[in-house]
């Protein structure tokens, strides 16, 4: 009788022994996953988004408001549209306030803003939406009189000259229906009405920095786009080994009238 109750004993102590290896391996796997998972919510990466030339941080609304329902932290910041080197320089502060990993999106002039700041710490994928892609030495105006398609010119801009310097401002009358031909005209005379002016010495600053060719990078394409000829936009998305998402008909403002096709990009990008 004691020998049975002693290997009962035993059997015992083996199974509560392997209970608690047991107990021990799943809280650990069970802390493993936590951690897996707090590090990677840790490591989503921030999507900035920088807008073009005549417009502000709202132009990205429709996108913000996609990214921040699908867990994203997003910043648009100001930019100020005073000139490739000073906007590059105070966009770099603003970076430099944005812990761990980043995709950067440029829409029309802000793709060459990417361009520059693409050698930024924690950046990891570039997203160009109608945007010029320059390469180092290029300028932007040169860039976008290279293929015909363009309808941006004298007849739609208004000169600003002040002690300070010259500004470039958009007609609406003439502009509207070339930047925002598939939005609803009541929205693109509101966006017009709100438009920030550019100095006109943006256009002819040569690019300083090419983007780092290793770095992964998506344009989107309009092929409606009447700012940026759609030819140019594909001749930069080619050259810069960039992934190519043309939505049919989209004009300038594609980020307005589809944001979600944008947002379907910019979210590839960031995976």
């Amino acid at each position: 009788m004691s020998k049975l109750t002693s290997k009962t004993r035993n059997l015992l102590v083996a199974a509560a022994g392997a209970g608690l290896l047991l107990a021990g391996a799943t809280t650990a796997q069970a802390s493993e996953t936590t951690q897996a998972q707090s590090t990677q919510a840790v490591e989503k990466p921030t999507i900035v988004l920088l807008h073009g030339a005549y417009a502000d941080g709202s132009s990205w609304s429709g996108v913000t408001s996609r990214l921040q329902r699908d867990g994203y932290n997003v910043v648009a910041p100001a930019v100020p549209l005073r000139g490739i080197a000073s906007d590059t320089s105070y966009l770099s502060g603003v970076l430099a306030t944005i812990p761990g990993p980043k995709v950067l999106v440029g829409h029309s002039y802000g793709g060459a803003l990417v361009s520059e700041l693409a050698d930024t710490a924690g950046v990891k994928s570039l997203v160009y939406v109608a945007a010029f892609i320059p390469e180092a030495g290029e300028t932007l105006g040169a860039l976008n009189s290279q293929f015909p398609g363009s309808e941006l010119g004298p007849d739609t801009t208004n000169v600003i000259s002040y002690p300070g310097g010259v500004d470039l401002a958009l007609k609406p009358e003439t502009a509207g229906p070339i930047l925002a031909a598939d939005i609803p005209a009541r929205q693109g005379a509101v966006f017009l009405a709100a438009q920030r002016p550019v100095a006109a010495a943006a256009f002819s600053e040569p690019i300083q920095e090419t983007a780092p060719a290793a770095l992964p990078k998506y344009a989107v394409i309009p092929t409606g786009d009447k700012a940026i000829a759609p030819a140019a936009e594909r001749f930069m998305a080619t050259r810069a080994g960039a992934k190519k998402i043309e939505i049919d008909g989209a004009s300038h403002l594609v980020a307005v009238s589809q944001p979600a096709a944008v947002t379907d990009v910019i979210e590839r990008a960031a995976r």
